[in-house]
């Protein structure tokens, strides 16, 4: 049976793309790509079908990761039904992807990407919006999601399991 997380920022073209990217990565490296597929989307549908902010792509490949399969959603309440684990990047993500949960139950799905990150604290658990900054801002974001990926694929066994 295929476990499915689904990663959401605001527009699908930096944070979740990003994870996106990198997840899949680590996936393959854990053993664990034909259990689990990766899916990411934005809470706004404004670039929808458009490939991820060029300077993403620029970090990851940089990284040596492949950027190019990317194309953006938008998240929908059918992703409810359609994965298993939805993280947010941020808390207004999170506000939106709960406002269109189909049942009080199933906003249990929906927790915060930091919550794998080791770092992560109480006043300090969101991926920063890198859009609006230089470079520098998506090395960061980058490093931040791969040390919340490593996180995560550590705990994706017994998440699976519950």
């Amino acid at each position: 049976m295929t476990y499915r997380v689904a990663l959401v920022c605001l527009g699908n073209i930096c944070r979740s793309p990003i994870a996106h990217v990198v997840l899949e990565d680590r996936l393959a490296k854990a053993g664990l790509d034909d259990r689990v597929e990766v899916v990411s989307s934005g809470t706004g549908g404004w670039h929808e079908g458009e490939p991820m902010d060029p300077r993403a792509a620029a970090v990851l490949r940089d990284a040596g990761y492949d950027p190019s399969r990317h194309r953006a959603r938008t998240f929908s309440i059918d992703w409810y039904a359609e994965n298993d684990l939805l993280l947010a990047m941020d808390h207004s993500n999170r506000t939106d992807m709960t406002a269109l949960s189909p049942t009080v139950a199933q906003q249990s799905q929906v927790r915060m990407f930091r919550a794998f990150d080791p770092d992560a604290t109480e006043g300090d658990d969101e991926v920063p919006d890198p859009w609006y900054g230089g470079d520098s801002g998506f090395r960061h974001v980058l490093a931040m999601i791969e040390r919340t990926t490593d996180g995560l694929v550590e705990r994706l066994p017994d998440l699976m399991e519950s």
